[in-house]
């Protein structure tokens, strides 16, 4: 009895404070109606004229839609495509996953000269640096080698042999964002923008000559014309420097100005041909290591009487989210997708891959049969997802044991930390949404999006996701996207 007269007591008290049920639910009404008027107010800003937004909020403890706007219209998802690749990579391969990548030999060592070809075998690990070729070196050193009498090998047969993504743009081609993908590749740092080369420029000592161009990881297989000249100091606000390559080759050419103050300035290229391209580091690294090869380099399959060397191993998938993740890495999104379609299907191939990440949304909530899935990084035109089933599958993985894995991976808005802030580090400074946003960005051509996880300053936690398409310049939409996050933060979902 006593208990009931202080839930009555209770009840009369908010009543006459203004914040019983009902009071609640007119506020909620006027959250909502407010929440509505401001963010229709966003949507007519200039950037957005013409434009088609989704927008998609649900309570993360419940699962309960709680705003909506065109959440079930398709829409190119843009990055916000990893999500799906992600949660699939993390639920069919397990966070535990590695890469390994084999090291063969053919023949016999006779005198510290091995008679025969090295192979080796990749796996899909695109975390290989060149630091595991000097690795490598020095076992085959440490076995005695000092003289390769035969070829280095690639294998790269893990997958199949389509480099690019169905719609990728043939401009994308030598971008680092655009690179081939191959079972067998190399990155040149601890970004894993793996298939690519870092070009580091700098001004030569005295003004009119060629720039020093220095290339990472270095290789006699790429050439490059050099036509980047040193200009005086003062002479230009910025420099002026455009590397480019042919189609079919590793011919680059190198072109503009640098000014003599200038501090270096680094450009990530793709190569062509990733698999030749670990052989010809590699060969370098051999002879970088007093180990000389006789042969060539060529690609190939490991032979059945081929001698295990050694094997390497990538990071855990795991560790490997957060530069995925925080960086919005293509490459290890393609790659990610034929491995489960490997592992999976039997097939690394992006057909049977896409297959796996269908399966995976279907299961987490999301709806594969109203979907376009082209590839694992967004990068496609062609790819369509709707708001509301991305907000369904962010909804649901939670129960998983990776999520804090996923979760740990997305960028943090505001975050000046490069690898805690990623691609949002620059993002929502000042702003109540600091730190309180853990969302994945995207853009391509027209599309500016933005999805993932937020708290309110109430301490309410939400799911969203925003997706604009048909814009004229995405960047510019990024003030609408956030400002739509800032009504969510600040109202707490009650719109």
């Amino acid at each position: 009895m006593h208990k009931r007269w202080v839930v009555i007591w209770t009840m009369a008290f908010l009543f006459i404070q203004g914040t019983g049920p009902c009071a609640a639910g007119d506020r909620e009404g006027r959250g909502k109606k407010e929440t509505d008027a401001k963010i229709a107010g966003i949507l007519q800003a200039a950037p957005l004229k013409g434009g088609i937004v989704a927008i998609s909020v649900r309570s993360a403890d419940t699962g309960e839609l709680l705003y909506e706007q065109n959440g079930s219209t398709l829409l190119r998802p843009a990055s916000n495509m990893k999500l799906l690749t992600a949660a699939a990579a993390l639920e069919t391969l397990g966070g535990n996953a590695r890469f390994k990548t084999g090291v063969y030999r053919t023949g016999a060592i006779e005198n510290g000269t091995l008679y025969g070809d090295i192979y080796i075998q990749g796996g899909g690990d695109p975390t290989l640096l060149k630091s595991d070729l000097a690795d490598w070196a020095a076992e085959l050193k440490k076995q005695g080698i000092r003289r390769i009498q035969g070829d280095l090998v690639g294998d790269d047969s893990r997958y199949d042999d389509i480099r690019y993504s169905l719609d990728l743009p043939w401009s994308d081609e030598q971008e680092y964002y655009g690179a081939q993908i191959s079972a067998l590749t190399l990155s040149p740092d601890r970004d894993y923008d793996a298939g690519t080369a870092i070009f580091e420029v700098a001004p030569a000592k005295k003004p009119g000559m060629k720039a020093r161009i220095k290339m990472v990881p270095e290789s006699g297989m790429v050439k490059l014309d050099n036509h980047v000249r040193t200009v005086p100091d003062g002479k230009q606000e910025e420099d002026d420097i455009v590397i480019s390559r042919a189609h079919g080759g590793n011919t680059f050419t190198a072109s503009g100005t640098i000014t003599a103050d200038s501090a270096a300035v680094r450009q990530w290229k793709a190569v062509w041909d990733p698999a030749t391209w670990v052989l010809s580091v590699f060969k370098k690294t051999l002879e970088e290591n007093g180990i000389t090869v006789q042969g060539t380099i060529k690609t190939g399959r490991v032979k059945d009487a081929a001698v295990p060397v050694l094997f390497s191993q990538s990071p855990p998938l795991s560790s490997i989210m957060a530069p995925f993740l925080k960086f919005s890495n293509n490459t290890i999104a393609e790659m990610l997708v034929k491995e489960m379609g490997k592992t999976e299907k039997g097939e690394g191939s992006w057909e049977k891959g896409l297959e796996v990440i269908r399966g995976v949304a279907r299961n987490f909530g999301a709806d594969p049969d109203l979907m376009m899935l082209r590839d694992g990084s967004g990068i496609s035109h062609a790819d369509l997802v709707r708001a509301n089933d991305l907000t369904a599958l962010l909804y649901r993985i939670q129960e998983k044991d990776w999520f804090p894995c996923f979760f740990d991976a997305l960028p943090v808005a505001g975050a000046e930390n490069r690898l805690e802030g990623g691609t949002l580090r620059n993002r929502f400074k000042g702003t109540a949404a600091a730190g309180r946003v853990f969302a994945k960005t995207g853009s391509i051509t027209g599309v500016s999006t933005l999805s993932g996880y937020m708290q309110a300053t109430s301490g309410k936690k939400l799911i969203f996701s925003i997706l604009i398409n048909n814009v004229l310049d995405e960047e510019a939409v990024h003030q609408a996207e956030e400002q739509i996050v800032l009504q969510f933060i600040n109202q707490g979902g009650e719109g």
